[in-house]
């Protein structure tokens, strides 16, 4: 990986500061890495409506997909707190959609990391299959 993975951290650190949780209180940054060495950045966006709130991890990765990358190599999450923020059921469907084996860098508020790999977090992705009667 071109761009290292304190530099990744950085970015989702960053982009938590742009954060909206009036509700929750919980600031996610989240940045995703493609294999190209582009990287993207998303915090989450919550709303009254807690069904329609989006998830940093999401807002990175579609701000990526929308500027038409496709081959994604790591992403970061950071909540600022204690604890190694990792991806939600949603945002872990999502990710694998893209790469299962994608590096998941699950951070706390020392900067320290977990890692994992999405098929690690979520080892039976739901997926569309044809089937035949």
């Amino acid at each position: 990986m071109d761009f290292s993975v304190e530099n990744l951290i950085k970015a989702a650190s960053a982009a938590r500061e742009g954060a909206y949780a009036p509700y929750s209180g919980f600031k996610v940054g989240a940045a995703i890495l493609t294999t190209e060495g582009h990287c993207y950045t998303g915090c989450n966006i919550e709303n009254a409506s807690y069904g329609l709130s989006c998830c940093a991890e999401r807002v990175a990765l579609f701000k990526a997909v929308s500027n038409g990358e496709r081959d994604f190599e790591a992403v970061a999450v950071t909540s600022g707190t204690d604890g190694y923020c990792a991806p939600c059921g949603a945002c872990r469907q999502v990710l694998a959609e893209f790469n299962p084996a994608m590096k998941v860098y699950m951070v706390n508020k020392q900067g320290e990391y977990r890692l994992l790999t999405v098929a690690e977090l979520l080892p039976v992705a739901f997926a569309l299959k044809k089937y035949s009667q």
